[in-house]
């Protein structure tokens, strides 16, 4: 069983009751973070303090971090040694709770104790009771090695090592060291911060990590990258990974706000697969594929049976794969790899996904006048699907050059996308990201006057469910269908080709509509 820590994080005492028991519920252990406490708070609250923690039996992690490390505000070595001497009784003889404390304290604490000098002033260290913690907010410090061998130097009950993370590579070291704390017997947190090192979250417990964090809900993490306590138990499922789960997922930047972890694993979970899917930030695709995804260069020891590639990564991935599908090679991109043996296998699910709603609307998309704009990784998707279906395309976009290349590869027009109208066609296709969620989320291809006389509008950004194209084709009179059937019908096939089975496409689909709710 995965140990989940929840940390609690009030400037008031009089909200730490409330607080300790709402975590309580969702957590195996609670972080209690006094150094978000106010500082005239915190000064007297000892007392208050020990009796919120009577209210609990989970053990308490006590933390009293100075902004240098990612605490809530500035504090000196002494004042933080000085609350523990005052606060001995905070620690619960009976539980297993736990002080928190940054390596350079801890060093200096104990060459303090060692030379005799000031034992009294500075207070007797409970080592067994303690963690001695190392957090960089900047990147992995080049000399990583060294610092963790500071920290194993100490008594400390446990070690704990968090550092932000911007590619999946840069949790590699994190589970090195992990893996070393293993075989030195060392209790050891292993955490990546930041998007790209949710992985080390999810991995983490299964690979020997003493707990692993997460938050009470999305408003209330104290790190980057922290999901909450509910997705690691639901979503994830990661009461049930260990070393054997078969590890999926999704690469690509940005991956944050993709469904296909929801769609996945409730598809897993609805077969009782010992599977999990994650979400993968790469930045350096050749670097994830040689490091971390081919099983004869990968550098760590785990379970990985295939991924989904996403933006921008569709066609880059290709020089990494020891066979791709005839389809997937003249569309040149693709969006799903199959783990086999020791091969890296590639495929392109985007047109089947694409064209089946569309078919299961029409019937037969022969002859039909249709409008695709985008240049990338899923325009090349649209344009094969479209070309075998027998339909006339006509190809829209910005960049004109990039644009002009693709429709020459499928001998198709290209007309550049401003000022432009679309009446002529039966179907308008938008394959760009463009109002996808966040930066550009109300942004659109097209105006409801370019789309005006146009029968039917076809998005295939799905997050949100209702994009500002989705909008403008509805003000246009439009027939309209979100990008969602699309990432159905292509994880659908993901499915199958990962695991041989067929999924329970009703999970999947209601699964999905909850998450974009």
């Amino acid at each position: 069983m995965a140990r989940i820590c929840v940390p609690v994080c009030v400037s008031l005492v009089s909200e730490l009751a409330d607080a300790v028991r709402a975590a309580s519920e969702v957590a195996d252990m609670i972080e209690l973070r006094l150094d978000y406490l106010a500082e005239n708070e915190l000064s007297h609250a000892g007392e208050a303090i020990a009796s919120v923690l009577q209210s609990t039996q989970k053990p308490v992690v006590l933390t009293l971090r100075p902004a240098e490390y990612g605490g809530h505000r500035p504090m000196s070595a002494e004042g933080r040694l000085f609350f523990r001497l005052q606060n001995p009784f905070l620690l619960r003889p009976d539980h297993e709770d736990l002080w928190d404390m940054e390596v350079d304290l801890a060093l200096l604490l104990q060459q303090r104790e060692r030379e005799g000098n000031d034992v009294e002033s500075w207070g007797q260290c409970e080592w067994a009771r303690t963690i001695c913690s190392y957090h960089d907010f900047v990147g992995v410090p080049a000399d990583l090695k060294n610092i963790y061998e500071q920290m194993a130097s100490t008594r400390s009950r446990a070690l704990k090592i968090a550092l932000q993370t911007d590619d999946a590579v840069d949790c590699l070291p994190i589970f090195k060291l992990l893996e070393r704390a293993q075989g030195e017997g060392r209790e050891f947190i292993a955490i990546g911060m930041g998007e790209a090192g949710a992985v080390t979250r999810m991995l983490g417990p299964s690979r020997g990590s003493y707990l692993t964090f997460a938050s009470l809900d999305d408003d209330k993490g104290t790190a980057p990258g922290q999901i909450t306590a509910e997705e690691l138990r639901s979503l994830y499922r990661i009461d049930r990974i260990d070393r054997q789960t078969e590890i999926f997922g999704i690469m690509g930047q940005p991956v944050s706000q993709s469904m296909s972890p929801y769609i996945h694993n409730a598809a897993f979970a609805a077969r009782d697969l010992n599977s999990v899917y994650l979400r993968f930030e790469v930045r350096d695709a050749k670097e994830f594929m040689r490091r971390m995804a081919h099983p004869k260069s990968r550098e760590l020891d785990w379970n990985l049976r295939g991924l989904s590639v996403t933006t921008p990564h569709k066609s880059t991935v290709i020089g990494s794969l020891d066979w791709i599908d005839p389809a997937a090679r003249e569309i040149g991109a693709v969006n799903t790899i199959v783990i086999h043996d020791d091969e890296l296998r590639g495929y392109n699910t985007d047109a089947a996904g694409f064209v089946a709603p569309l078919l299961e609307r029409f019937g037969s998309l022969k002859a039909s006048r249709c409008a695709v704009v985008g240049a990338g990784g899923a325009a090349r998707a649209v344009l094969w699907a479209l070309r075998e279906s027998g339909a006339d395309v006509t190809l829209f976009a910005r960049n004109a050059e990039k644009a002009t290349e693709l429709a020459k590869q499928y001998a198709v027009p290209c007309e550049s996308l401003t000022n432009s109208t679309f009446a002529a066609f039966d179907i308008v296709i938008n394959a760009t990201p463009l109002g996808m969620r966040g930066a550009h989320q109300n942004d659109s291809v097209a105006t409801a006057e370019q789309l005006r006389g146009v029968p039917f509008a076809y998005d295939l950004v799905y997050n949100p469910i209702e994009t500002r194209f989705i909008r403008e084709a509805r003000d246009a009179g439009c027939e309209t269908l979100s990008g969602v059937e699309m990432l159905l019908a292509q994880a659908v096939e993901q499915f199958k080709l990962w695991t041989g089975l067929e999924p329970d496409r009703e999970v999947m689909r209601d699964t999905v509509m909850r998450a974009l709710d």
